[in-house]
């Protein structure tokens, strides 16, 4: 009843060394043959295995109302709000935050108050000569919106810096 290999025979003989060749295939398959100058070394108009340039470096900094004021991305430039202290990099959403899109009020700004509120009126910003605003009059509700754009942005967007008062930098 034991299992009896038998390779006196040759027709056993070519059988096995035909499945030790098959089972080999499968295991180690050959490498593609791929010549010198197929690989990319250097970028062109095409898809390429290097960029075209380094991202650009965000540095996590302090921000002042009057330092926050720069980046309303007027010419172009980075576009940041802060929210409850926290500052955020909304440049990728220049549409809705840029000088021309529907919340571009407050870009280089601090939204607390107008995101709290659900309110995007001018009235909502606090002048970057006075203190911040300390956002004590706001109910539960409001608080709870202000905390729900927090996630919202903190999930979208790069948080890039904190908020403190002019005078503390």
């Amino acid at each position: 009843m034991g299992l009896s290999l038998d390779f006196g025979t040759p027709v056993n003989t070519a059988l096995l060394v035909y499945i030790l060749y098959s089972v080999q295939k499968i295991i180690f398959p050959p490498l593609p043959n791929l010549a010198p100058k197929s690989v990319p070394t250097e970028f062109k108009d095409g898809y390429s295995w290097m960029p075209k340039s380094h991202p650009p470096t965000l540095l996590y900094q302090t921000y002042t109302p009057k330092t926050l004021v720069k980046y309303d991305g007027k010419d172009g430039g980075r576009i940041l709000l802060a929210i409850n202290g926290m500052v955020f990099d909304v440049t990728a959403g220049r549409n809705f935050y840029g000088p021309d899109g529907m919340y571009g009020n407050f870009a280089g700004r601090d939204a607390s108050r107008g995101m709290a509120k659900q309110s995007f009126a001018l009235e909502m910003l606090t002048p970057i000569d006075q203190p911040l605003d300390k956002l004590e009059d706001l109910d539960q509700e409001e608080i709870e919106n202000m905390r729900g754009w927090i996630e919202h942005f903190s999930n979208k967007y790069v948080i890039c810096g904190k908020l403190v008062e002019n005078d503390a930098v």
